[in-house]
């Protein structure tokens, strides 16, 4: 078997969400693409050595923070590349193309899979994942649904997971059509969160999310790559398990004290940073979050924050 060429790969976001883009030589592989900047590790260097070294040697750019966020293994007929991605969070210097190669900073919306490498498409649809999910809270019936649905997109949601915890499988599954329904005319997406006997009975492929429970008892992917897959941790154990699945991002939790937890059984955000920066993952913090937090969980080393209370119901 070919062992895969590990390169490091660098992902920064500037306040108005763009994001830093380098040209490849017309001559190289993949060449005359854009990229995210970055290049192969040398002999006994760590991803963390390797980004400072090649950012400084082709940006002009020193990484103060960092954190992992994806590994991604991609075969090309000729050759296979393992990605080690990581979101530098702080850094000093300006970004210059310090071979002669164009750099530019751009909107996450502008980005198009064509005019990258295939092998940095994941990325792409990492990247585009909202700031903000929202969680439902246990509705009483189907107009219920229509009304917290529809009152979620009317806030810009783009993400939803179905948590109705407390319905039989039937209920369950007509219920979620009904807010289906909605999604697809909004182009929002709905994640399924019920047990997968259910989930194999829809008649149309939807994301699904696993809780704690359910992640730790399975072996593979419930959905294909194009499909959304997320899951619940609260551990390091959970988050490994998430990480083996190649779940598409994981809720961690409790990040604030909340009712469901004793005082003193939550993380708090020294401890949301010390797990996010072991794993290879997009981390949403949830418990007792708000929208105004997204900020803090960027600094962190997070994706977003989501929750049921953080969005007026």
């Amino acid at each position: 078997m070919t062992i895969p060429t590990h390169v490091v790969v660098g992902i920064i976001l500037n306040a108005d969400r763009q994001v830093l883009i380098s040209y490849r030589h017309p001559g190289s592989h993949q060449g005359g693409l854009w990229e995210f900047p970055g290049g192969k590790l040398e002999s006994g260097e760590s991803a963390v050595e390797g980004l400072k070294r090649e950012f400084s040697e082709e940006l002009g750019i020193y990484p103060k923070r960092c954190f992992p966020l994806k590994k991604i293994l991609y075969h090309y007929p000729e050759k296979s590349v393992l990605l080690d991605v990581w979101r530098i969070n702080e850094f000093r210097g300006h970004a210059t193309g310090m071979e002669g190669q164009p750099v530019e900073w751009r909107h996450l919306s502008d980005l198009n899979e064509k005019d990258f490498p295939p092998a940095n498409s994941p990325i792409i649809r990492l990247l585009k994942l909202p700031e903000a999910i929202a969680i439902t809270s246990e509705l009483k019936d189907e107009k219920a649904v229509e009304q917290a649905i529809s009152n979620l997109i009317d806030q810009g949601v783009k993400v939803i997971q179905f948590r109705q915890a407390h319905l039989d499988d039937e209920t369950y599954l007509r219920w979620f059509n009904v807010a289906r329904f909605i999604c697809c005319q909004k182009d929002v997406e709905l994640m399924f969160n019920h047990c997968l006997s259910t989930f194999s009975k829809l008649k149309v492929r939807v994301g699904f999310h696993a809780n704690s429970a359910r992640l730790m008892q399975m072996r593979e992917r419930p959905v294909s790559n194009n499909f959304l897959f997320s899951a619940s941790c609260h551990n390091l154990q959970e988050l490994k398990q998430a990480e083996k699945l190649d779940v598409d991002f994981v809720y961690l939790s409790p990040v604030k004290p909340i009712e469901k937890y004793s005082e003193g059984h939550s993380l708090d955000w020294q401890g949301f940073e010390t797990l996010v920066a072991q794993v290879s993952l997009p981390v949403y913090a949830l418990g007792g979050m708000t929208v105004s937090d997204v900020t803090e969980v960027r600094k962190r080393g997070g994706q977003g924050i989501a929750g049921i209370r953080c969005f007026r119901t």
